[in-house]
């Protein structure tokens, strides 16, 4: 079978929800950014439930009602930048220590451990995304930050399909390479040069952070794959074709959008509007 089996249909519906984004961002009012993302919050909490193992659905309800809470509560909270940078550092160690689980301790978890889990997994992302959004030309900025990750996410995945050997996590995810870590970060290297160009900003301070973004990107999706060994689930879901679920396109942007609006609050380029 190829390497790259289900590339067509993977690409199809990459395309399809690029052209909504666009419109989204270009075509309708900034509300309609406001309820995407609260969307993808709430469903992407939804599919979190199904890592906990619960069989009543009430329960998966309620699940899914915490975290939409706690994305009201903590957007409530970040309405200065200095808040904002708190939530988005709070976000940064806890990433650290994603890792610290992903590579130390696998086997490891827990009903508690999951469910703390999904709440860090859904709620920095979803705010750091709304407040991009409502920067001045947060349109072009927020397409720049989705661009910047996701671009570390297409790059492993050819660059690991071609050259990967050096297994990353390989009790979590065996498909995972170093080979494949340093194509993505190398793609989203590419992608930052070229908007530090556009937006006008200092080319060594956008490519540190998002070579910073790209490599937190990896420890988004390991998480995610983590969650799913523990569960025993192969996708999060079977909403979008050839990709999954909402999970699966927003585990490496679970992480790498925080880190990456962490580094523009840090360099002054964004000032965390509200």
């Amino acid at each position: 079978m190829s390497r790259y089996a289900g590339l067509s249909e993977r690409a199809l519906t990459a395309i399809v929800l690029a052209v909504a984004l666009l419109l989204v961002l270009f075509a309708l009012p900034v509300s309609f950014t406001t309820m995407l993302v609260a969307l993808v919050v709430l469903s992407g909490a939804w599919e979190w439930s199904a890592f906990l193992k619960v069989r009543q659905p009430l329960w998966r309800y309620a699940y899914m009602l915490l975290v939409g809470l706690g994305y009201l509560v903590a957007w409530q909270f970040t309405q200065t930048p200095g808040a904002l940078f708190l939530l988005m550092g709070v976000a940064a160690i806890w990433w650290l220590l994603a890792l610290a689980w992903v590579m130390f301790a696998p086997a490891r978890g827990g009903r508690a451990a999951t469910a703390v889990a999904g709440l860090f997994f859904m709620v920095p992302a979803g705010v750091a995304l709304q407040h991009l959004r409502l920067e001045e030309n947060g349109a072009w900025l927020l397409l720049f930050a989705l661009v910047v990750v996701m671009a570390a996410d297409i790059g492993a995945y050819f660059v690991g399909n071609r050259f990967g050997r050096l297994r990353l996590a390989p009790k979590v995810s065996p498909g995972k390479s170093w080979e494949g870590v340093i194509g993505g970060v190398i793609a989203s290297l590419l992608v930052a040069a070229t908007g530090a160009y556009f937006f006008r900003w200092p080319l060594t301070a956008v490519l540190l952070m998002a070579a910073a973004a790209a490599a937190f990107s990896v420890v988004g999706d390991l998480t995610e794959s983590l969650m799913k060994r523990h569960s025993g689930l192969k996708d999060s879901g079977g909403l979008f074709p050839g990709h999954g679920g909402v999970l699966d396109r927003f585990d490496s942007l679970s992480a790498g959008i925080p880190i990456f609006v962490l580094g523009l609050l840090e360099a002054g380029l964004i000032g965390g509007a509200g």
